[in-house]
């Protein structure tokens, strides 16, 4: 999200800051995630190079909330791991916090690293993905934003459509369906 004026971008950081900012964002991500859960893992700061070089280095784990669903699953007949078969699964997450890659990090935490991810991910099928479905970015992906619009104080949500490439591999993978369903209960929801 941007602003086009300071005072904008000021009111919108602040709801950004509070955790009042609601997302929904769809992973691919490797194996069979649980049907659902909450990651409770304080997060260590990430520091990038480039724009936290005067960041404090001795600053304690930030508490972090992930709340997922597994919206479907997958199995291949292709042995990427020591599997003779390959598992994925299709899951929908909510962060309940603002943590530097919280949902990449989450997901790896509890062993179903997001594919595509180069830093918290498994080489191995990120190179099979880009390979043999052309999904060569990241799976991750923010689908719905719920946010308070600054100046008129009314719900203001955003939805967004998956990529070309993404959707195809939901196609591919018979998850087209599920994420139609998906979306139309999310609607639903926010009428």
């Amino acid at each position: 999200m941007f602003a086009l004026s300071p005072e904008i971008a000021k009111r919108m950081g602040q709801q950004f800051e509070s955790n009042s900012v609601k997302k929904n964002y769809l992973a691919v991500v490797r194996g069979y995630a649980p049907e659902s859960g909450v990651i409770d893992h304080a997060l260590k700061e990430e520091l990038d190079k480039m724009t936290d070089r005067k960041a404090r280095l001795d600053k304690p784990a930030q508490d972090a909330l992930t709340e997922f669903t597994r919206l479907a699953t997958v199995e291949i007949p292709v042995a990427i791991d020591r599997y003779p078969q390959s598992r994925y699964s299709l899951v929908e997450a909510q962060p309940k916090t603002g943590r530097k890659h919280q949902i990449r990090r989450h997901m790896k935490h509890i062993a179903h690293p997001i594919i595509g991810d180069a830093k918290h991910g498994k080489g191995n099928h990120n190179r099979y993905f880009a390979t043999h479905f052309g999904a060569d970015r990241l799976l991750l992906a923010c689908i719905e934003m719920e946010v308070i619009h600054p100046v008129s104080g009314q719900p203001l949500f955003l939805r967004a459509s998956l990529d070309k490439r993404f959707s195809d591999l939901i196609k591919h993978f018979g998850w087209a369906d599920r994420v139609a369903e998906y979306l139309h209960n999310e609607e639903q929801q926010n009428r």
